[in-house]
């Protein structure tokens, strides 16, 4: 491949870049100073398509990694670069922005409908049409299920019960000791994942069912992964910037702020959705699992963290107990979740039934 041909093909790679730049310099006040339908129109859909269009480029490489680094290490990669933007995104909008003392909840909150039962669902129902029913290695999902569960019900649940201060939040010595739990028993899952049970994250072989060729993607592994990041920094940060547009069509029709975070949210999660559901598409489930329950774990056990961390550092207040209904909707997807992913096999039912919990958790956002 020339380098002539590398970047004609890379060209929305970048446009995406160069309006990065943009807002970087200009900032949002070019914005903000009269803001009218049509322009924001147009940003939302110009911010829309290049984030969309990288998610998919994203996604591509990703799938070629798969066969050079092999599971699990390749979706960690996909994992490690969207957490480490996910985290810098967060902590920016905390120290420089209003005061948000919710925003690392809704974030994580967020991401779990989006992903347990968004992608999750969309993933089975896909892999159900073209393959009727699909499997792979019970031991993962077990493992990725019982960290996720605890985690979350001790970050989002278990502080609306403590009496240690007012309101929906840990004491000081109840984030340290969180942070310390997540951090540590994260790091002990990494060790099953890719060193003493490693079998049980790798993707079971289905003969002809393979990913479709990806040509225009063959590069060494290490230039696969530069090219990954070099991707997801733009996407991640055109993201944020995606909800400027979106905040202002929120307040024209009167739609709940929780909604533009769910927006903002699946932009977010973009790239890890997009080789979820072609993973599913290309009945490798187990890449979809390692993908989708992994970037959830990770989310939990890492961006809280250290979310909690630059919390501590800056002073700032942060409200992590959820409300009853969405305490409600944690609980009732952990245990759907658990249903999902017992017997090894999934079908097009089990798919429907995350979708409508994602609806479910949709329909909340106006109440």
């Amino acid at each position: 491949m020339t380098i002539r041909h590398f970047f004609w093909r890379e060209t929305p790679l970048w446009f995406s870049w160069i309006t990065t730049i943009v807002f970087l310099l200009l900032g949002n006040q070019w914005l903000a100073a009269k803001p009218s339908l049509i322009p924001e129109i147009l940003i939302f859909f110009w911010l829309f398509l290049l984030i969309l269009y990288n998610s998919f480029k994203v996604a591509g490489y990703v799938e070629s990694l798969a066969e050079a680094l092999k599971e699990p290490f390749s979706t960690l990669v996909l994992t490690f670069a969207v957490i480490a933007i996910e985290i810098a995104l967060i902590s920016s909008i905390m120290l420089t922005g209003p005061e948000n003392p919710t925003l690392a909840r809704d974030t994580m909150y967020a991401i779990l409908m989006i992903i347990i039962n968004g992608v999750v669902g969309l993933s089975l129902i896909l892999g159900g049409i073209r393959y009727r029913e699909q499997t792979y290695n019970l031991q993962s999902s077990i493992s990725f299920l019982s960290v996720i569960i605890l985690l979350s019900v001790m970050a989002l649940v278990l502080p609306n019960f403590t009496h240690s201060t007012t309101g929906p939040t840990f004491s000081t010595f109840q984030t340290i000791f969180f942070i310390a739990t997540s951090l540590g028993i994260y790091c002990i899952f990494l060790i099953i994942q890719t060193v003493s049970l490693r079998t049980h994250f790798i993707v079971l072989e289905l003969g002809t069912a393979q990913y479709p060729s990806k040509q225009g993607y063959q590069f060494k592994p290490i230039v696969t992964i530069i090219l990954v990041i070099v991707y997801l920094i733009p996407t991640l940060y055109l993201a944020k910037e995606e909800a400027f547009p979106i905040n202002y069509f929120l307040a024209t029709l009167k739609a709940p702020e929780a909604f533009g975070g769910m927006l903002v949210a699946i932009l977010v999660v973009a790239p890890e959705a997009v080789s979820a559901i072609r993973a599913s598409w290309a009945n490798q489930l187990q890449r979809s699992v390692n993908i989708s329950l992994g970037s959830v774990l990770a989310s939990i056990s890492l961006t809280v963290p250290i979310i909690l961390i630059v919390g501590l550092i800056a002073g700032k207040p942060i409200i992590l107990g959820l409300s009853f209904s969405n305490s409600v909707i944690l609980c009732l997807t952990s245990v759907i979740s658990i249903l999902t992913f017992v017997s090894g096999r999934t079908n097009m039912l089990q798919g429907a039934v995350h979708l409508l919990l994602f609806l479910v958790y949709v329909v909340l956002l106006f109440d």
